[in-house]
């Protein structure tokens, strides 16, 4: 009785069920809802039609398709090494590392089958030539600059692909054992160059400094012994004019006083006994004796 009430039912509501079932199946072909982080790529009878941007989305059931769906989030390829040869002539081995994200899923899709080894390939072909542009010296010093190089080119290579490159890094830049000690040997000459300039600069500046202390010292003698001359000179005058105003005996009086002090710093010696003077010194006391006499009288 069950079954055949059932069978009953589903015979005269056939058209309603099977009009649900085609309205069910229409919106959950028809109704797309995409990621943040994603685009989807829909074809028309195998034909590109749009791109879904992130939300709900609505497209024609059974006859458009998602056919690809891309992720527009950055990403990093992984570190490659290559290798390279200098203008002059060395070796290198480069590490690199590319970043970049999908902002066209169109061209990504039908313009390149494989994206990742595309830019792998076309970096390594830009970085062998960029090298081979520098010598050794240009590309440890000029690193930013032969990135920033690469990161334009690179660029302007893969921009018909719809990708657009947010980084490009050189992380190392690798040399044989051959030359690594070779250019051992040369920072080592530099730096014994660079230490016997500096030493050399060292004696020659304490050259200098002595030399000035010298100068120095010169100069300073000569002004004291100018001064003494001066002083020497001022007293000259002073005793010529006294020489002058009191005549020849004013001269006199000051020899003789001048040879009785001293022979009185010679009598003050301990143990000096006797005292043996010449003859002139007793001529030279008499006059003085009598210049003081005639001067206090």
């Amino acid at each position: 009785m069950t079954e055949e009430y059932i069978l009953s039912l589903l015979s005269e509501n056939l058209i309603l069920i099977l009009g649900a079932i085609f309205l069910f199946l229409c919106i959950f072909l028809g109704v797309r809802i995409v990621p943040q982080s994603e685009k989807y790529v829909v074809e028309r009878f195998g034909r590109l039609h749009s791109v879904l941007g992130p939300g709900i989305n609505f497209i024609v059931p059974f006859l458009d398709v998602v056919r690809h769906k891309v992720s527009v989030l950055e990403r990093q390829l992984p570190n490659a090494n290559q290798d390279a040869i200098t203008s002059d002539n060395v070796l290198v081995q480069v590490e690199t590392s590319i970043f970049y994200r999908v902002t066209e899923p169109e061209r990504t899709v039908y313009r390149i089958r494989d994206v990742d080894a595309a830019v792998q390939t076309t970096v390594a072909g830009i970085v062998r030539a960029e090298i081979g542009k520098m010598e050794l010296d240009e590309v440890q010093s000029n690193r930013q600059q032969l990135i920033a190089q690469i990161k334009v080119l690179v660029e302007e290579a893969v921009n018909d692909w719809g990708i657009e490159v947010t980084r490009a890094e050189i992380l190392d830049v690798n040399l044989d054992v051959a030359t690594r000690e070779a250019m051992l040997q040369q920072l080592n000459a530099e730096r014994a160059r660079r230490a016997a300039v500096t030493e050399a600069e060292g004696h020659k500046r304490a050259t200098e400094l002595n030399a000035d202390a010298e100068l120095y010292a010169a100069e300073q003698g000569a002004k004291a012994r100018r001064v003494e001359a001066e002083a020497e000179a001022y007293a000259t005058k002073v005793v010529a004019d006294a020489i002058a105003a009191h005549g020849i005996e004013a001269a006199q009086y000051q020899v003789a006083l001048k040879q009785v002090d001293a022979v009185s710093e010679i009598a003050k010696g301990q143990g000096q006994q006797t005292v043996i003077l010449p003859a002139s010194a007793m001529d030279a006391f008499q006059e003085a004796f009598g210049m003081l006499k005639g001067k206090k009288s």
